[in-house]
């Protein structure tokens, strides 16, 4: 019996009462399987951002084929960065930092909200960074090569004398 049978319900409006009885049961067990539905659907979206959310985080886990850990410590840590032409990550993010760049390069940098931005960069020069979400692609013919300092938020202890 389900809740769509219009005569049960009819029935049960009329007073019936073995109608009324299976109309109130019908009418629970509707009710249980909407909240199964709804909780299920509310576990997989928490999956699926949650996934996301750690999908676009760190770059040496989500992209080791470009980053790779030179150093670290509980200040910095120093990543060694390697894009050949043409090639690109995946939605990341970083902490402040600052990059001294080992190549020149045309990089294109596609930020959280879809925008981008070119950029030309040479060999030796360097740059701070607040830090965020990007996605950078190396648009030069040459492979792009970088060394990001990554900066941690706790403070130097600097040794008692």
């Amino acid at each position: 019996m389900t809740l769509s049978n219009g005569k049960v319900l009819l029935d049960a409006v009329r007073g019936k009462e073995s109608n009324l009885r299976a109309a109130r049961a019908c009418v629970a067990k509707q009710g249980k399987n909407i909240m199964k539905r709804l909780l299920f659907a509310a576990g997989a979206f928490l999956l699926v951002t949650s996934a996301s959310t750690a999908m676009a985080q760190d770059a040496v886990k989500t992209d080791p084929k470009h980053y790779k850990v030179e150093f670290e410590n509980d200040q910095v840590r120093v990543l060694h960065i390697t894009y050949a032409p043409g090639e690109k990550s995946i939605m990341h993010s970083h902490p402040a930092n600052v990059a001294v760049f080992l190549t020149d390069g045309k990089v294109r940098f596609t930020m959280a909200d879809g925008k981008s931005q070119d950029r030309e960069v040479k060999a030796g020069s360097t740059q701070f960074d607040p830090g965020g979400k990007h996605l950078p692609a190396n648009m030069g013919d040459k492979p792009f090569e970088v060394m990001l300092v990554e900066l941690k938020s706790k403070p130097a202890t600097v040794p008692a004398k």
